[in-house]
């Protein structure tokens, strides 16, 4: 008998089924062959993935920043499942176990690795990249020091939206957001609103959010923005957007949130930042931007680059186990696996509107 509790041969007849991306818009559930199971990894039933941005774009381009999908791939990577199989290494974890996964392996040799940046390693392979596959399947198989065990009290949605959470702690972390701290967060899509509540959860006193979306201005003053500002799209508004920005904040902004990361919304950010105060750039919207660099130069206005985490999940957890973050007014749409319900599922995140996180439960 396998370890959880079927033996190998019915493991073997169960076919493992998965989302791929086939081509531009082109969603198809086919079979999924997993690898052996090696000795320090785990083999674990998906339970819930959330749809990310990158998802939905590399779904319309087939590609993202420097990744080009050259053949079809499992898509998904904020995830949550439960433990059937350990490895004859793996001690941490059991089958039955609820678990939630880092999506990014690391080479751990490098030098950027020993150094505790293994987000920034060369040979990262990240879930559902190409060629990595997924996890928008039925069963995976993946490393388990990147599988966490989940408090009784965190259910496995909130565990795959420890993905998210993890680019806004990771973020927090970067800009030393701490008690004193005031914050901008311009966009609130997803990661605007979860860097909002790990901003407050690091204890920031005063946290202004600004989109251009009515609807999620006013999720965002539900779920604990001091105040909002909605702006607009054109170039020459920023002036006074800027001026009334501040003017709402009541005191100065010592850090900037660009969550979109278009000209516009960093140009804002460099803008509102007081003198000495950081720009954090976390929204990867283009890939190159017009912005005034050398006025928020002259100030001492640091710009800080946050790629995705490190060493995230054990505190995003706690934050969740404690309730010092809900996540759960985030999950505005759920859907099931099936073809059907995958297509309507990404034309849904894709639409936005009143769609935060769109996730799967298989």
């Amino acid at each position: 008998m396998g370890k959880g509790g079927k033996s190998h041969e019915e493991d073997e007849q169960e076919e493992n089924m998965a989302v791929w991306i086939v081509g531009i818009n082109t969603l198809k559930i086919q079979p999924f062959k997993l690898p052996p199971l090696g000795p320090h990894h785990v083999r674990i039933r998906m339970k819930a993935v959330g749809i990310c941005g990158s998802d939905v774009h590399i779904l319309k381009t087939l590609r993202i920043a420097d990744f080009v999908m050259k053949e079809p791939v499992v898509t998904g990577h904020e995830c949550a499942g439960i433990v059937e199989e350990a490895g004859s290494e793996v001690k941490n974890l059991v089958p039955g176990d609820r678990v939630a996964l880092e999506p990014a392996i690391s080479c751990r040799r490098c030098d950027l690795c020993k150094e505790g940046r293994y987000n920034l390693c060369p040979e990262r392979k990240i879930l559902s990249l190409s060629p990595v596959h997924g996890a928008l399947a039925q069963q995976i198989v993946h490393p388990a020091d990147l599988c966490f065990k989940l408090p009784d009290n965190v259910s496995l949605e909130e565990g795959a939206m420890c993905e998210p959470l993890s680019v806004a702690v990771h973020a927090c972390r970067r800009a030393d957001i701490g008690p004193e701290t005031n914050v901008l967060v311009m966009g609130a899509g997803p990661i605007g609103l979860v860097t909002m509540l790990a901003a407050r959860a690091f204890r920031a006193p005063r946290i202004v959010i600004v989109d251009v979306d009515e609807h999620r201005l006013s999720v965002a003053k539900d779920l604990g923005a001091d105040r909002v500002v909605k702006v607009s799209t054109n170039m020459q508004d920023i002036p006074e957007e800027v001026e009334r920005i501040c003017k709402v904040m009541g005191a100065a902004v010592h850090v900037s949130f660009d969550c979109v990361g278009f000209s516009k919304t960093m140009s804002t950010a460099l803008g509102a930042t007081r003198a000495g105060g950081k720009v954090c750039l976390i929204g990867l919207g283009h890939d190159e931007m017009t912005i005034p660099l050398t006025p928020a130069a002259a100030r001492e206005v640091d710009v800080v680059g946050c790629f995705t985490y490190t060493n995230t999940w054990p505190l995003c957890i706690e934050l969740l186990r404690s309730g010092k973050i809900d996540v759960k007014p985030l999950i505005t749409h759920r859907f099931g696996f099936s073809q059907e319900e995958v297509e309507e599922a990404f034309e849904t995140s894709a639409r936005g509107g009143n769609a935060i996180k769109v996730m799967f439960n298989l």
